[in-house]
């Protein structure tokens, strides 16, 4: 998983503050996620330990 706080970064220029990406055991990208400055960083950190609670790939809910 990685996690990056880019502000700096021409992404951000266009929106994407905060970019959140799972990758396969091969390196592949399984799923990306971005949040923009209008999303609290306490909504991110709630996304983020909710990943962390329930870590399996596939959630029994869907």
């Amino acid at each position: 998983m990685y996690v990056g706080f880019l502000p700096e970064t021409k992404e951000a220029e266009r929106g994407e503050l905060w970019h959140i990406q799972v990758k396969e055991a091969d390196g592949r990208v399984a799923w990306s996620q971005t949040f923009g400055s209008s999303v609290p960083a306490q909504a991110v950190a709630g996304f983020l330990a909710a990943l962390i609670a329930f870590p399996n790939r596939h959630c029994a809910c869907v």
